[in-house]
């Protein structure tokens, strides 16, 4: 970064002295590449607003050009995109971002830049661009929608932009536990925390600012005899002292939950420029409170007049922040539009600092005014000039420049300044009421909504109750915060609250202007029109929710906070309709924006899905396998060799070794349920399609099972080693999924049966041996164990020992050939491993992958994952005669509906190009010869796809509609996306050994 010019060069709108910032700590921070200077203590905001910058962003739809509105979460329009490169962040308000020593930060939303934006050209078809613009354009012709419509709308869309890259910041996951959850730590929060810390309660209180204080930190009221912002700062200090308190600084409560659970993120780095190591960007919290306050404080609203968005307008509360908190100056001349006493005291710190103040523009009458009767106003009144009961009509300039004023008798004045002040009021901050379906009440005491129907154990206290003077809200603060202590028993007599300065609490609202000149903003994020409200009513959307989707109102990233009251109102005005008859929204969680990393926490990447390995992944790691993910384990897809030529060579070379001589495969992925107890055939019999409780001992058998809507939901085998124990095999992919079933219907649906599962995926590691001489290398591996046929025939088990360890012998064949799966302990997996290769040296022995296996299973027309789609029937893949009739099992009743058994129903076949040099891919379609390729025509799908070394040309299995009745048919396979259509012959699925020799042999 370049130095930064002279203090006085970047930080010409800094007062010489006064606000919270620490002058001793300069930091340097660039925005849109200009260097600048501010202090510690600054926000990104205040550190502009002292380097006079005014213009920091552009609207969503007219692009016009924006300056800082607020100076909190409530920002509309200062966002920017924080850091560059992997860490870029989109869409922070630079209200909310502490400056720090290198911050980078860039406007968005503009292009070539800020000061010059072509897409600012919008505002030349402003007329167009009304509420429901898009609704009305993009509906015809059809044929440019895809064309023209959707990609000018995707190229125009959003604001800032994803820098595309993995995030390489880090996230934390707490919970915590307390009697009272305090949100918010302004006056009312402060109060609450000091009162429920001295009567023992274990009290959290969270804060999305730096430190406790809130609006105090830039009053200039004082507490007990000590400016506000002292006062808070002992607070914060004794707070800290208390054993039972915690304190969350920069941690935004962003939802309420079930079981009085609420959520927070803590930004536990957001201020440093990188993160030191093991340091986590955010933290998501979890806290379970007895009860909770909400102290949110209030949100100040805006005043319609013409041309209300420039920069320079700003709200009343932001400028008395800027002026107090950071000593920065948003203007040298003012005026304040008002319609209750924040005006005036916003008018009070803007003359205090030395800036002037040409008027007071005033919506209330004069008779109606606590300010003009107040002595605490009397030299505001007498050094500015006052306008009652009149309104800005617009504002003057690209930047402010002046305004129009239309006085009480309706005569018109031109005013110059280059700042706006505007106080139309307050809206307590109670969107986190609503998270459980909370609605919210009016209140024509203070004109606006309060909290209705509470979350269980919330209350409300200072603005967020509708108590808005200092004063009022340490008091209400405090009696919460006894009133819990009661409540859980915590009674005891404390002091009373500390007292603050007089200050008056005049409430008023400005809901519209009917002089107005020009384009008068709701939402200020959105380009929202007051004309765009006035649109929708005339055109039928008289309700809340309707006219928010169809004019966008309040659905910005600032979710409406700062306008969608007004918009409320002028519906309201519309229709004729109170605003309590009118209603307003309910705010869903998150109420603050959050990042998707801090949800997802540690569990990202092989955090989220850890990888785990086989027993012999080491070993076919040094020798170049490629792997693959199959369920929750990695496994070896093949092992090339130096004379390969790609993949498909490598593949072949292993099918071909594994037909003609014998090759070993691990399995260990494979799911493996240990069921155990007197009712354990009985509960697999009710789990299956067919019976397993009359399995002989030392048999294992096939079997499918159905999820209730009578579809298949996973195959394998059974095994029965014992009259109470069986061994459950289940596909890799659904392992988790059977285990979760086995469960639910023995705990759930059939708790009275004596029976035990448990899931023993990883404690076996389990090997295919396959082919031809896989018999004799079984037995030169193990001599004392008899394989022949007799002993060992097609279909059976053992469990023996190999030297002092279990081994469990199965004759179990995937691949259509002669095989045996043989089973150790897992952590013998790999001595097992290297023992067989060891004996298959004799006879050629190759490990072969996934792939391979796949290729076999095809031509063996064994069904897997692509046909276990979740939409397929036993009967569609050629099971139907497993299922029983002698017995119940879970789907048998809905496998019967008549749509599960009509037989015009999609069912397994197999497919042979016609031509032996095509290659037929999964995926692709089948339609009958010579019939158009539309959806009418379709009959079915390619699921499995492979190139058979063994028959020497492109073989699949699909699915295809009366595929049983139609072997010898030739159809289309139609793949529009990958490849020209061709011709194949429909066969039996089983291509290879349909009489089943080979694995008999």
């Amino acid at each position: 970064m370049k130095p930064p010019g002279k203090l006085a060069d970047t930080n010409r709108a800094r007062l010489p002295e006064g606000g919270l910032i620490d002058r001793s700590r300069p930091i340097n921070f660039t925005f849109d590449g200009k260097a600048m200077t501010g202090f510690a203590g600054d926000t990104l905001a205040s550190a502009l607003v002292a380097n006079a910058v005014r213009l920091v962003g552009r609207s969503f739809k007219y692009h016009r050009p924006r300056g800082i509105l607020t100076a909190g979460a409530d920002e509309p329009n200062a966002l920017v995109t924080l850091r560059t490169g992997a860490r870029a962040e989109p869409n922070t308000p630079a209200t909310t971002i502490p400056l720090f020593e290198g911050l980078a930060a860039q406007s968005q939303n503009r292009w070539p830049s800020l000061g010059f934006d072509i897409m600012a050209a919008n505002q030349l078809f402003a007329p167009l661009f009304v509420a429901g613009f898009y609704y009305k354009t993009f509906m015809w012709p059809a044929k440019f929608w895809e064309r023209l419509y959707e990609p000018a709308i995707r190229r125009a869309a959003g604001l800032g932009a994803l820098s595309g890259l993995p995030d390489p910041d880090s996230y934390d996951r707490d919970h915590a536990f307390c009697d009272l959850l305090i949100i918010g730590g302004g006056a009312s929060g402060i109060a609450a925390a000091l009162a429920a810390a001295r009567l023992g309660l274990r009290v959290i209180i969270a804060t999305d600012d730096t430190m406790l204080g809130g609006a105090l930190l830039s009053s200039t009221r004082d507490i007990a005899d000590q400016p506000a912002p002292y006062w808070a700062a002992a607070a914060q200090r004794e707070l800290a002292a208390f054993p039972n308190v915690t304190m969350l600084l920069r941690t935004s409560i962003f939802g309420i939950y079930d079981g009085q659970t609420y959520g927070g993120v803590e930004r536990v780095s957001d201020h440093l420029p990188v993160p030191a190591a093991g340091m986590p960007r955010q933290r998501l919290w979890k806290i379970v409170a007895k009860r909770a306050i909400m102290a949110t404080g209030a949100i100040e609203r805006p005043m319609m007049f013409g041309n209300n968005d420039r920069p320079g307008v700003m709200m009343a509360s932001a400028v008395s922040t800027y002026l107090n908190r950071y000593a920065a100056k948003p203007g040298a001349r003012a005026v304040i539009t008002t319609a209750c006493d924040s005006g005036w005291a916003c008018a009070a710190d803007l003359v205090n600092r030395g800036i002037d103040v040409c008027a007071i523009v005033d919506t209330r009458p004069a008779a109606q005014n606590c300010a003009q009767q107040s002595p605490q106003f009397a030299p505001i009144r007498n050094s500015v000039r006052v306008f009652h009961h009149a309104a800005i009509t617009t504002v003057r300039g690209r930047q402010v420049t002046g305004v129009t004023v239309r006085d009480e008798s309706g005569q018109f004045h031109v005013l110059d300044c280059d700042l706006v002040a505007m106080s139309g009021g307050w809206n307590p901050a109670i969107g986190l009421a609503s998270h459980l379906g909370g609605k919210p009440v009016w209140s024509a005491a203070i004109e606006s909504f309060v909290m209705g129907c509470a979350p269980p154990g919330l209350v409300a206290a200072g603005a967020a109750n509708g108590e808005f003077t200092t004063r009022a809200a340490l008091a209400s603060g405090h009696n919460a915060a006894l009133a819990v202590g009661a409540d859980l028993g915590f009674d005891s007599v404390l002091p009373a609250p500390p007292m603050a300065s007089e200050e008056l609490s005049g409430v008023g609202a400005a809901w519209s202007n009917p002089w107005s000149s020009g384009k008068t903003f709701v939402d200020f994020q959105h380009d929202v029109t007051a004309d765009d409200i006035g649109l929708a009513v005339r055109e039928g959307y008289r309700s809340i929710e309707h006219l928010k989707r169809y004019t966008t109102l309040g659905m910005a990233t600032d979710q409406g906070r700062i306008s969608q009251l007004h918009g409320h109102a002028m519906l309201a005005d519309h229709t004729g309709r109170s605003i309590a008859e009118a209603g307003t929204i309910r705010a869903r969680p998150p109420y603050h924006p959050v990042a998707i990393g801090v949800m997802a926490g540690h569990h990202r990447g092989e955090h989220f899905r850890p990888a785990r390995l086989t027993p012999t992944h080491g070993w076919a790691q040094d020798r170049g396998a490629a792997f693959v993910d199959a369920g929750q384990l990695k496994r070896a897809q093949w092992f090339a060799l130096p004379q390969d030529k790609g993949w498909q060579d490598t593949v072949i070379r292993e099918v071909t070794a594994t037909r003609t001589g014998v090759g070993i495969c691990d399995i260990s992925t494979l799911g493996k349920i240990d069921v155990q107890g007197p009712d354990a055939g009985q509960l697999l019999d009710r789990l299956y399609i067919n019976t397993m409780s009359s399995l002989p001992i030392n048999k294992a058998r096939y079997g499918v099972m159905l999820r209730e809507d009578g579809f298949v939901m996973d195959d394998g085998t059974v095994t029965r080693f014992a009259d109470d124990h069986f061994f459950v095999t289940a596909t890799t992919a659904n392992a988790a999924r059977v285990m979760q079933h086995i469960d639910f219907a023995r705990q759930v649906l059939w708790p009275e049966l004596d029976v035990q599962a448990t899931s023993v995926t990883e404690n076996w590691a389990t090997f295919a041996v396959a082919g031809p001489h896989s018999r004799a290398l079984l037995m030169l591996a193990f001599p004392h164990i008899d394989l022949s046929n007799a002993a060992m025939p097609y279909m059976g088990a053992g469990q023996y020992a190999w030297g002092t360890r279990p081994l469990r012998l199965y004759r179990l064949s995937f691949s259509g050939e002669l095989a045996f799966e043989v089973s150790v302990p897992a952590t013998h997996g790999l001595a097992l491993w290297l023992h067989l290769m060891e004996a298959g040296n004799t006879y050629g022995v190759v490990p072969y992958g996934t792939e391979a296996l796949g290729v076999m299973r095809i031509e063996k027309g064994h069904s897997a994952g692509n046909e276990l789609n979740g939409q397929t029937t036993a009967a569609d893949l050629g099971l139907g005669r497993m299922m029983s009739t002698r017995k119940d099992f879970i789907g048998r009743v809905m496998a019967a509906r008549p749509g599960l058994v009509d037989p015009a129903r999609p069912a397994l076949v197999g497919l042979i190009p016609c031509h032996a040099a095509e290659t037929i891919r999964a995926g692709a379609h089948l339609l009958p010869l010579n019939a158009a390729p539309v959806a009418a025509n379709d009959q079915g799908y390619v699921t499995s796809a492979a190139y058979s070394p063994t028959l020497g040309h492109s073989i699949a299995l699909a699915l295809l509609a009366h595929g049983p009745n139609r072997h010898g048919e030739v159809v289309v396979v139609h793949d529009p996306v990958r490849g020209r259509d061709i011709t194949a012959t429909v066969t039996s699925p089983v291509f290879l050994d349909p009489a089943g020799e080979r694995l008999r042999g």
